[in-house]
């Protein structure tokens, strides 16, 4: 759930930057299915459910990569950027050191070569979390966050008003 949190709170960050892209909203859903794919990979043990298991990895490993790219495009393209200038170039350094470990993952166990391909995908975690901890760096002047929810504007005879809930999380 804090990976679904930081998702949208940077969907929202980007958002209110003034990008209102079709990229920043893909960034959502795939950082969605991310956080979906860490809990499967978590919640359903290899030796138990393999088939559960390597949906939640491809989901958490490449739709995570496929995020952090989409991430690094963005946070080239919203000004101010608040990590300065390393920030841009650490991520993209990561996610494509993620990628090469994936691809190293993959080979790996393909000539059965297990235990290297396990240390790989535990140095991809560790990766992909550390990228999700870099937000930290985009999030650091936030003072709080607030998720609105607006009513759908509907028009009643004799009652035309629209109202906004607010809801502090």
């Amino acid at each position: 759930m804090l990976v679904v949190w930081v998702c949208v709170i940077r969907f929202q960050q980007i958002r209110d930057y003034g990008c209102h892209s079709c990229v920043n909203s893909l960034s959502l859903a795939l950082g969605f299915l991310c956080a979906l794919g860490t809990s499967m990979v978590g919640n359903f043990q290899q030796s138990n459910q393999l088939e559960t298991h390597l949906t939640g990895a491809f989901l958490a490993f490449v739709i995570g990569i496929a995020y952090f790219y989409l991430q690094s495009y963005l946070t080239y393209k919203v000004k101010p950027r608040h990590g300065g200038w390393w920030i841009g170039p650490l991520r993209i350094i990561l996610t494509v050191s993620a990628t090469a470990l994936m691809i190293l993952m993959i080979v790996f166990v393909s000539i059965n070569k297990k235990s290297i391909a396990a240390i790989c995908e535990w140095i991809l975690a560790m990766i992909l979390f550390v990228l999700f901890g870099l937000f930290f760096i985009d999030f650091w002047h936030l003072e709080g966050h607030f998720f609105h929810i607006k009513k759908r504007r509907v028009v009643i005879p004799n009652e035309v008003q629209a109202s906004t809930v607010t809801l502090s999380l």
